[in-house]
């Protein structure tokens, strides 16, 4: 609603409205309040943008023909006393101490000698050693390292996938074998997948056990306190096992280090 008074040059709007923001955001607890201060950033960035391309259009750009006006000016010359005595002058229509003058000006400006450096190297300078012969070898091994990364990472790929179903596999014979010895008393799903001396391994169980949930070999269910218990489900058709996942609910477990301890 500010925008044309922000974009005034005279106007100290954004940097009132970027300050007034700062101190809001000391407040902010909720993600949709930081996600409003995100998008404020995003406004205030494009007219400060909008407001600098201004300010530069209205900069005077260099002129040389005036440049060279103040300059002549500067060495003494005054343009509308001008004579023809200048053709008789071999050093033209400027004084003799002109340049004299620009030098010892600018010698305010420079606080030492400029470096001495060569333009095009040493005086007794060898030609370059050709290296088109070197660089085709570098782009071969190149091509080979880039042809070999593919590989590596799919192999790779590969091997975490079969880690993965192995470890999912191995848990689910598990919980079958529990579930055999004692078909009556309910798994605990805590207990099941909490490893008491370790919170990664705990969490890389859940994420073994969600794949179990997800293919329909397992359930989770509440009992009557309220808390999750784990089952293995019982191989059945195909209706059945379509009818079961599509009442199947995903939920997100929450699980810190403090209430894993």
């Amino acid at each position: 609603e500010n925008r044309e008074a922000m974009l005034n040059s005279r106007s100290n709007r954004l940097t009132e409205a970027l300050e007034e923001a700062n101190a809001l955001f000391d407040g902010v607890c909720r993600a949709r309040e930081a996600a409003l201060d995100a998008q404020f950033l995003v406004l205030a960035s494009n007219i400060g943008k909008e407001k600098a391309n201004e300010l530069h259009s209205e900069m005077s750009a260099f002129d040389s023909t005036a440049f060279a006006e103040d300059l002549l000016t500067f060495m003494g010359i005054n343009r509308t006393e001008e004579t023809d005595d200048s053709e008789d002058d071999p050093g033209g229509f400027l004084p003799g101490d002109a340049w004299k003058r620009v030098g010892e000006e600018a010698l305010k400006y420079f606080k030492r000698a400029p470096v001495f450096h060569y333009m095009l190297g040493s005086f007794k300078s060898e030609p370059p050693v050709p290296k088109q012969r070197i660089e085709r070898q570098k782009k071969a091994s190149r091509g080979k390292a880039e042809q070999a990364m593919p590989a590596q990472l799919k192999k790779m790929e590969e091997s975490h996938q079969e880690a993965t179903e192995k470890e999912v596999e191995r848990i689910l014979r598990i919980l079958q074998t529990h579930f055999e010895n004692d078909p009556n008393t309910p798994i605990s799903f805590f207990d099941f997948v909490i490893d008491p001396n370790s919170f990664a391994r705990t969490v890389e169980n859940m994420f073994h056990v969600s794949f179990l949930i997800r293919d329909g070999l397992a359930r989770i269910k509440l009992d009557e306190d309220e808390l999750p218990v784990i089952e293995p489900t019982k191989p059945s058709g195909a209706g059945e096992e379509d009818s079961r996942a599509g009442a199947r609910n995903q939920v997100i477990i929450r699980l810190d280090q403090r209430e894993w301890k």
